[in-house]
């Protein structure tokens, strides 16, 4: 007789939602990274030299205890001066990072309203939380500003706290900050932006779209280490008395083993990189200005804005079967299905790195109509 565990892989399986490990193949339309940093020699030198210099690979132990390295310190001093906060703190990373600040910030009484899209990280720490939490609609501040003075007619008394994404991982669509702020100022509201899709592709020197923000006192961002900047982690930038408390209430940070010291330095070299090269974002945006020209001259997809462009096709299998049918042309595109996206808008998640030019976008996209049509006859 099938074991619990077996019924549900099987009706995973049926309905087209079965999860598998694939090893990359193809050309990179998949990835975020964003800035071709991964596989690059700047951040292999960075390695070699920090190990060099003595850096070892492993920490050892938490960072409240023999775990806190000097390499540690010196990357949240950079990232605080860098994305213009009071305080940084690093995480091994985004779930992880986006999982504590849910888990332990918001405090028993007070309002949690997350944006409808948000990351499954926050929702995981929510869950942790003593706060109330509820949903607001995509991009809407009047969802929002509804949902706590709804809560504060019914006797909220506590804080509430916002929680969005600057930019959106499946949508690749851009919250609205500035309406947001002004949402939180008027409420005394604490706003959390996740950066993770921005950090190194917007904003001044890649500080993402909350970077005029950075330093004020409701405001806390994270930025994720393994996106554009090619390596690992997370940097939650905070009010120093936020960063004390997750340092000192924050289990996920407490408990884990402190990430590698030669992490947190090829960080800190891709930091450097976002100040000193502005020219690897221009190129960036050149092919996302490029993509989006062939998008509206070639294809029914209306263009996203940013480096991430979804291809929404509908149904689960249609979508795995148009994934399937760019891979045996030589891409790298994967189907991205409920319930990492809601229910009717499977699609493919089609990401502009610097691992691509315009050749290959101008191809890929006429490769992509004609496999369309061919899945669909």
């Amino acid at each position: 007789m099938p074991s619990n565990h077996e019924r549900a892989l099987d009706a995973l399986l049926r309905r087209g939602r079965l999860r598998s490990l694939d090893t990359p193949a193809g050309i990179d339309f998949t990835s975020n990274d964003y800035l071709g940093l991964a596989q690059s020699q700047a951040l292999a030198d960075a390695v070699v030299a920090a190990i060099e210099r003595g850096l070892p690979i492993g920490a050892g132990g938490s960072r409240l205890l023999r775990g806190n390295h000097p390499e540690h310190e010196a990357l949240e001093a950079e990232a605080a001066a860098f994305f213009g906060a009071e305080t940084a703190l690093f995480f091994g990373g985004g779930f992880i990072a986006n999982t504590a600040l849910m888990a332990t910030l918001p405090s028993r009484g007070d309002l949690i309203v997350y944006d409808e899209l948000i990351h499954a990280s926050v929702h995981d720490g929510m869950r942790l939380s003593k706060a109330e939490a509820t949903a607001a609609r995509h991009n809407d501040p009047q969802s929002i500003e509804d949902a706590i003075r709804t809560w504060r007619a019914a006797g909220g008394v506590g804080q509430p706290w916002i929680v969005v994404e600057s930019l959106y991982s499946m949508d690749g669509d851009r919250a609205p900050i500035d309406k947001l702020a002004q949402l939180a100022a008027r409420h005394d509201a604490m706003l959390i932006v996740d950066e993770a899709h921005a950090t190194g592709v917007f904003g001044p020197e890649g500080r993402g779209f909350a970077a005029h923000l950075e330093g004020a006192a409701n405001v806390i961002t994270l930025h994720t280490c393994g996106k554009a900047l090619g390596v690992m982690g997370a940097l939650v930038l905070a009010p120093k008395t936020m960063r004390d408390f997750l340092v000192n209430r924050a289990r996920a940070f407490i408990y884990a083993t402190a990430p590698s010291p030669l992490v947190a330095a090829a960080v800190r070299a891709a930091l450097q990189i976002c100040q000193n090269e502005p020219e690897r974002r221009e190129r960036l945006h050149g092919l996302i200005a490029f993509a989006e020209r062939e998008l509206k001259s070639k294809t029914r997809f209306a263009p996203s804005g940013s480096q991430i462009q979804p291809i929404i096709i509908g149904a689960d299998n249609s979508a795995l079967a148009l994934a399937a049918a760019m891979k045996a042309r030589g891409y790298d595109i994967r189907a991205i299905r409920p319930p990492t996206v809601p229910e009717g808008t499977a699609r493919l998640r089609l990401t502009i790195t610097l691992n691509t030019d315009e050749a290959v976008l101008s191809r890929l996209i006429g490769d992509l109509v004609t496999a369309e049509a061919e899945v669909a006859a």
